[in-house]
């Protein structure tokens, strides 16, 4: 439960959002779907590049411009006993639904477009199937991540 930096990305095309369903072999929250991309940033690691590395990293995207929409601090339970405490620093990016894919198979079990509505839906019907951080994430600072986006 120690407080430490992260990083987390929603790539997002219209109003849809890419997710992925963590890997069984994950320490914490194997199986749950959790936003695009998120990890630790290396020591002194710039949050930028660590987001930027991850998402190639996690899904082989690469040249995906980054937008940065703001930091994010939460404390949550996360199985086994175990609690994140972090500080992350949340980016965006926008693409096309034919975005090329290459899910590392330690990392990501699958991946899917979501809209908002539908994934807001799904979280409070199915809350068990998503990681705490996405629920934190689509509750409590849908407003600033999607700020360019109009009804969310």
């Amino acid at each position: 439960g120690l407080r430490h930096k992260a990083v987390s990305i929603l790539v997002i095309s219209g109003d849809y959002i890419l997710i992925q369903q963590r890997a069984m072999c994950k320490y914490h929250t194997p199986g749950q779907w959790a936003n695009t991309s998120c990890t630790h940033p290396d020591w002194q690691e710039d949050p930028h590049r660590c987001a930027t590395r991850r998402l190639n990293e996690e899904l082989g995207i690469t040249k995906l411009p980054l937008n940065h929409r703001g930091q994010v601090e939460y404390r949550a339970h996360v199985g086994g006993g175990l609690i994140e405490h972090e500080v992350v620093e949340v980016y965006t990016a926008h693409t096309q639904f034919n975005l090329q894919l290459a899910p590392n198979p330690d990392d990501v079990m699958a991946t899917r477009w979501v809209s908002i509505t539908d994934l807001q839906n799904q979280l409070a019907t199915t809350p068990e199937i998503f990681t705490p951080w996405l629920h934190i994430y689509m509750e409590q600072h849908s407003e600033m991540i999607f700020k360019e986006m109009a009804g969310v």
